[in-house]
């Protein structure tokens, strides 16, 4: 094996939990899986590798530099044996006048912890590696929000991009209304949509993302404040005007807040929930978006991590008390038994594709009518990996009934089963 793949496959295991788990449950279909990344391995080395046992892992982590395993792969020239040759598709962001690859970059869990809805502690090195590594495999958007880690998210996302010719840079994506206490971290952030308050956020986000203007500002869910939906999408579309913002949509709004807000002014985009778990935006939300010229980028196609493939039971019972779904129902008994069981049901298309299961889990959003891009999280490089061949995956009418079988028998989420 040359020293290369060695570095390439031993940084991955070392660096990325979800992989290193995988690799110990299911070797050879780990291996195969980074073959298809570009990892150069012989019929020997496989089977070599195959024998490996997980308490061998620590021994052959000291075959690579520890700032590799630090960076977690951030050295170019290994970036580009994983690198895309082409240019990942793309399609129009409704009216904005952007195109976006199908799926951008999702910044939550880079947040870190210490905060109601965090992911847990994460290391910046690491997310800053995850970035780059999804920008030079040709994603062209990031999403973050300014409640993401109470403002930290923005600023990684803006160390990550500093070095990056501005002409090269991904669209930024970010989102208002959330006002956290700044004296009290752990209290859960109040959904605020006074105007004073929405362009003291702007202001924020524009100096922490270090831009002159960005690119796409959402509200992040309907205020709580007592200020009618008129006034905070009216105070958006003042930003537009004024040049501080390219586009504005709205996050976690249903057809009847569109509706009233669509008669002041054009929604450029929606930001909803959606996943083979959680699929009731497609009932009414999506057809709404088709019809009105409204871009879509769906968050969590995945569920949080449920339909990765590589979840189980034993791992949601492991999830840290700073990590917000340690106290959610998906992942907690019948629910979390049914959603696995959707999980697992999606492994036998993505080997006729092959593919991760998690790409197919988020192909599955984009086979929708309306959607434009889904937004996928990444704490690695080698998450990013992960999911990124979704970007190119289309699944046959035969995959998307197979889909709804198993959703049904699975009796996970409510909402349409079938595009």
């Amino acid at each position: 094996m040359t020293q290369q793949s060695v570095e390439f496959l031993i940084g991955k295991l070392v660096t990325d939990e979800e992989l290193r788990e995988a690799f110990q449950q299911n070797p050879r279909a780990v291996l195969m899986w980074l073959l298809r990344q570009g990892l150069q391995l012989s019929s020997l080395e496989m089977e070599a590798l195959k024998s490996i046992e997980p308490s061998d892992l620590s021994a052959l982590a000291e075959l690579i530099d520890r700032r590799l395993q630090k960076a977690s792969l951030r050295r170019r020239y290994m970036t580009r044996t994983v690198q895309d040759t082409g240019t990942l598709p793309t399609t129009p962001l409704g009216t904005t006048g952007m195109r976006i690859t199908r799926v951008g970059f999702g910044a939550w869990a880079i947040g870190g912890g210490g905060w109601t809805f965090a992911w847990g502690n994460q290391d910046d090195t690491d997310s800053i590696a995850a970035i780059r590594h999804a920008v030079e495999r040709g994603i062209n958007w990031i999403d973050t929000a300014a409640v993401y880690g109470l403002g930290h998210s923005e600023e990684v996302v803006a160390r990550a991009l500093r070095d990056i010719p501005a002409d090269d840079r991904p669209y930024v994506f970010t989102k208002a209304g959330l006002v956290w206490d700044e004296h009290d971290r752990s209290a859960p952030p109040r959904r605020v949509g006074d105007p004073l308050s929405i362009r003291r956020e702007v202001e924020a986000s524009l100096r922490r993302l270090a831009v002159e203007r960005i690119d796409l500002y959402q509200m992040h869910w309907p205020a709580e404040d007592g200020t009618p939906l008129e006034d905070y999408w009216g105070t958006l579309l003042q930003l537009k005007d004024e040049g501080k913002v390219r586009a504005v949509g709205l996050s976690n709004h249903d057809v009847t807040q569109l509706e009233a807000a669509e008669r002041l002014g054009h929604v450029d985009t929606l930001q909803p929930p959606f996943s083979a778990i959680r699929r009731e935006v497609a009932a009414a939300e999506l057809p709404w978006c088709a019809a009105h010229g409204t871009g879509v980028i769906v968050y969590s196609p995945m569920q949080s991590g449920l339909l990765t493939g590589s979840f189980s039971a034993q791992r949601a019972a492991q999830l840290d008390a700073g990590d917000w779904r340690s106290r959610s129902p998906d992942f907690t008994g019948a629910g979390l038994r049914r959603n696995l069981a959707l999980a697992e049901a999606l492994r036998p298309i993505a080997q006729r594709h092959g593919a991760t299961v998690a790409a197919v889990a988020v192909a599955w959003t984009l086979a929708w009518p309306g959607v434009s891009g889904a937004i996928v999280g990444a704490r690695s490089p080698a998450q990013v990996d992960g999911w990124i061949g979704a970007a190119a995956l289309t699944l046959t009418d035969a995959d998307l009934d197979e889909i709804a079988g198993a959703i049904e028998r699975s009796g996970a989420g409510t909402g349409p089963v079938r595009p």
